[in-house]
């Protein structure tokens, strides 16, 4: 069990610190009062879960701890929702209706499809 903090763990503190680079990232290059950064790293959590998930049903070394690594602790610690529902927040508070509605269709649609289509890519991959 102490592993499996472990991996969880690790896995946070580095999903952790991609999205946070990503978010200086576009902060410098993409001024933009949207959010643009946490929707992209939504959108590629989605699909790199969906990957993961997909693998997982296909490669027995994908399951246990290396799920738990990729899974549960980087793409946990990468994606963002917490911050996407403050940001809708900020949006609707600034009455930027027509954003936030274009924001939380665009995360969840999107996040779907992204997370079938990892799936999809991990079937035809493996």
């Amino acid at each position: 069990m102490f592993r499996a903090f472990i991996m969880v763990g690790v896995g946070g503190a580095t999903g952790s610190m991609l999205r946070f680079a990503i978010g200086l990232f576009f902060q410098r290059y993409f001024q933009h009062s949207f959010p643009l950064s946490t929707l992209f790293i939504n959108l590629l959590g989605c699909l790199l879960i969906g990957f993961l998930f997909g693998l997982a049903d296909k490669q027995a070394w994908m399951q246990g701890n290396i799920l738990l690594l990729l899974a549960t602790g980087f793409c946990g610690g990468f994606t963002t929702f917490s911050t996407f529902a403050l940001e809708n927040v900020g949006l609707i508070q600034q009455t930027q209706f027509l954003s936030a509605t274009f924001y939380t269709l665009m995360s969840v649609v999107l996040g779907l499809a992204l997370c079938r289509f990892g799936m999809f890519i991990a079937n035809v991959v493996f």
